[in-house]
This record gives C-alpha cells, sequence and structure tokens, in this order.
C-alpha cells in the first residue's frame, strides 16, 4: 500500500519536517500528556493555516494529514499482545479476558521467520467474531434439534421475534413459537461454550467470521487523516500499524484511544472551535430514532447478541416497559456467557435485566449502565463523558428520558473531518477481499 497524495493548502508553512522541527523546540509544561502534545502539533499548524477562505473542515483536515501516525501514542504500552493461529476458541477467550482487552491480532504461526506482516498476521479476533461464529452454531444446532428446519426458520422469522407485534390469536401463536424458538437456541448456544467443539476448534478455523478480515493495517508514515477516515467512513474498530521493514505490528489504534486523543486537546483553540458545537448545531444524532435496535429488559439476554448480530451493531439499549433505557449490552459482554463456570451458567438463560445484575455483580464493572446526553450538549461534553465512561457510543434522551437518538466515534470524527475526492488512491488495492463467509 502506498501513502495517499496529501491535502496542502498553504505548501511554505505545511513541511512536515519543519512542522516537526518546530514542536521539538517549543517547551510543554509538565501536565501535558502524550495526547495533548499531538492537540498542540494540531494547534500549530492550524494558527499557521490563515488563509480565510478555508473552512473549519478544511483546516482540521489539512492539520491531521499533517502528522504521521506513528506520532500517535502507545495504545497499549510496550508489549502487544497477540493470539496464536493454532489456538483454540477456549484458549483465545481467556486470552483476551486476562489482558482485559477485546480484541487481538492473530499470528499465522505457519509463516516464515522472514514473511512480510500481510502474511504474518491472518486479522484481528474479538469477543465479536467468537460471539458471531458460537451464535450461528447454536443456531444451527437449535435448528437440525427442532421438527423441521423450516418450522423453526419460520419461527425465528416471527414479526414478533424482531420487535414488532401481531394481532389475534396469530399474535398469540407467534410469541409462543418465537419463545420456543430462542428456548431452543438459548439451549444450543449455553452447551457450546463447555463442548469439545469449543475447546478444539482452532482460531484459524474461524477466521471467516473475524468482523474485518484480513484486517486492514496503516503504515507508520501514513497520516492522522487517514486514521480518523478509516475508522468512521470505513468503520474500523481498531487499526494496527505496520513497520513494513519490520514485518510487525507497532502499534494498534483504537476507537478509545482516538476518544481518549480529543479529550485530552480541551481548551486548544482549534477544538473548541468545534467543540463547543452543539449536537443540534453539527446535525446530530444522525441515526433516526426509529432504527434504533433495542431490547426489553424482561426479554431473554441472549436475544441482544442474536439482535447485535443480524443488524451488524456493537451494543444495544435496553429499555424498560415505558420504552425508556435502563441499561446497554455490548457484543463484548458476550464474555460474561463465555468465561461463566459451570455454576454460573444461568447466565444463559437470564433476562436482559437479570443479565446486566448479574455481571456487574461477578465483574464489579459498570459499563453496562447507560450513558445518555441531550441534543443541547456541545461535542465537547460528549467526548470526555465518553473517556470518563470509556465508551465508543452514547445514546441520546429527549425531555422525557426517551430515546431520541445514538452517537458513536464515527458520528463525531465524520462531523470533524471528510474525505478528500480521491484521497485513498489505490490504498485498497494490496488488501485481500473479504472471505464469502464472513459474516459481520
Amino acid at each position: 500500500m502506498q501513502a495517499r497524495r496529501e491535502i496542502r493548502t498553504k505548501p511554505e508553512q505545511r513541511e512536515e519536517e519543519d512542522a516537526a522541527s518546530a514542536v521539538a523546540e517549543t517547551p510543554l509544561s509538565a501536565r501535558w500528556s502524550p495526547e495533548a502534545e499531538i492537540g498542540m502539533r494540531v494547534e500549530d499548524i492550524w494558527d499557521s493555516l490563515d488563509q480565510p477562505q478555508l473552512s473549519r473542515s478544511d483546516k482540521l483536515n489539512s492539520c491531521f494529514d499533517a502528522i504521521a501516525v506513528s506520532s500517535f501514542p502507545q495504545t497499549f504500552g510496550a508489549q502487544l499482545v497477540d493470539i496464536p493461529s493454532d489456538a483454540t476458541l477456549a484458549e483465545a477467550v481467556d486470552i483476551l479476558s486476562r489482558n482485559r482487552i477485546n480484541g487481538a491480532p492473530v499470528r499465522n504461526v505457519e509463516a516464515p521467520e522472514d514473511a512480510s506482516w500481510i502474511d504474518r498476521y491472518i486479522g484481528i479476533v474479538e469477543f465479536a467474531g467468537i460471539a458471531v461464529w458460537l451464535l450461528h452454531r447454536s443456531e444451527a444446532s437449535a435448528s437440525a434439534a427442532a421438527l423441521g428446519a423450516d418450522e423453526l426458520a419460520a419461527k425465528l422469522g416471527t414479526v414478533t421475534l424482531d420487535g414488532g407485534s401481531g394481532g389475534g390469536g396469530g399474535g398469540a401463536r407467534e410469541l409462543k413459537a418465537a419463545t420456543e424458538a430462542e428456548g431452543a437456541v438459548a439451549e444450543a448456544f449455553g452447551s457450546l461454550p463447555s463442548s469439545e467443539l469449543f475447546r478444539k476448534t482452532k482460531v484459524k478455523d474461524i477466521s471467516g467470521s473475524f468482523r474485518w478480515a484480513p484486517f486492514l493495517a496503516l503504515q507508520s508514515s501514513d497520516t492522522f487523516l487517514t486514521m480518523l477516515l478509516l475508522l468512521s467512513k470505513y468503520r474500523m474498530k481498531s487499526l494496527p500499524v505496520v513497520d513494513i521493514g519490520e514485518g510487525t505490528i507497532s502499534n494498534m489504534v483504537t476507537q478509545a484511544a482516538v476518544v481518549h486523543m480529543l479529550a485530552e486537546c480541551v481548551g486548544l483553540s482549534w477544538f473548541e472551535d468545534w467543540g463547543t458545537k452543539t449536537l443540534a448545531e453539527l446535525g446530530l444524532p444522525l441515526m433516526k430514532t426509529s432504527r434504533l435496535v433495542k431490547v426489553c429488559e424482561d426479554e431473554p439476554a441472549l436475544k441482544a447478541f442474536r439482535q447485535m448480530r443480524r443488524r451488524g451493531v456493537g451494543g444495544i439499549p435496553v429499555v424498560d416497559g415505558a420504552g425508556k433505557p435502563v441499561g446497554s449490552i455490548m457484543i463484548k459482554d458476550v464474555k460474561h456467557l463465555l468465561t461463566a463456570s459451570e455454576s454460573a451458567g444461568h447466565y444463559r438463560t437470564l433476562t436482559a435485566r437479570e443479565f446486566i445484575a448479574s455481571a456487574r455483580q461477578s465483574s464489579g464493572e459498570k459499563q453496562m449502565s447507560i450513558i445518555t446526553c441531550t441534543r443541547e450538549d456541545n461535542m465537547k461534553e460528549i467526548i470526555l463523558k465518553l473517556d470518563a465512561e470509556k465508551r465508543q457510543r452514547i445514546y441520546v434522551v429527549d425531555g422525557e428520558g426517551n430515546l431520541d437518538g445514538l452517537i458513536t466515534l464515527r458520528d463525531i470524527i465524520a462531523k470533524l473531518v471528510y474525505e478528500p475526492p480521491g484521497y485513498f488512491g489505490d490504498f485498497f488495492n494490496g488488501v485481500i477481499p473479504m472471505p464469502q463467509n464472513s459474516r459481520v
């Protein structure tokens, strides 16, 4: 992959080496973090772009396109965790859980020592990818155990199961069929985490269910603008950074790390110029309330994970009988199902409300609480809240506390920068196509 052409608005002031030199000569207060130092570099470039005809987005694009990804702080410290391709799913889940991470690159153990990075790694495996595979297998098992595959498929496809409602006696029959179908899948899913299949299947065998397979990597010479666009418009969740000469991953840029970087830039003029805009002024939220996927607190928690798999979303709000949000379940929370001991296997039959309470109690995590904002909150407030809670999504509510939309990091970045025409050039030419059996 080759680096894209750079955007130049003031060539004499945009030499990357000159900018780096100027920053190196600028004394920084001891209170500045590595992320804030990046913000200061953006500030210097922002101040140098004194052309009044440039829009705020044009200036920010130029600023972020002048800073190399190699400047991004190490997300996981000096030691980057990877998972060998011959590890079992059970071993992969254990590695992710012990290191308190949601995903890790999969290292191809069959690759020669001198292999390039694209041959050395086969993708990124996450709790999400493992959940997708297990849910698919559990639905297949439930289907095989049913009286007929067509009958179960009809049950799983009822309007009631997907959140609609039926009328008269037909609605009652559909509800009964949906409940039976959910029970069949729950039973099949419940047996998989303790099965030989889970303990013997290799990570490399489920590469088709990786969220992105094989992964798309950044070169250390690529820019922040490339990074931000891939995380937003191209829906990447994390981006490995590779040093071509070394053939290894030097860093992993995550959504959480980008949120933290933005939070550390609060107070700088370029950030304040954008961050003080309210959601309404920026045209957020982008998603209409009617398109929000949600689950009722009395419905099976497993249904939440199945809805996420079907709709391709990473999280679902849990609502009460009045439709007000009371919590949230993320696809990564499937780890509570996969790592539960036999005595805690009841996780798989809990309602969404019970699942949240039980998972909180056993893990001490507060992540399943829901964080909200209103359309009148500004972007700075949103970013600070996301960073404080270590989240990548926040739900918008109206004056009565009803769901009014969803804001994700992708939405935030989309209002920060934009993709210029032809920016990526042949960037994607060297990327191997997604496997045909990729499910997310």
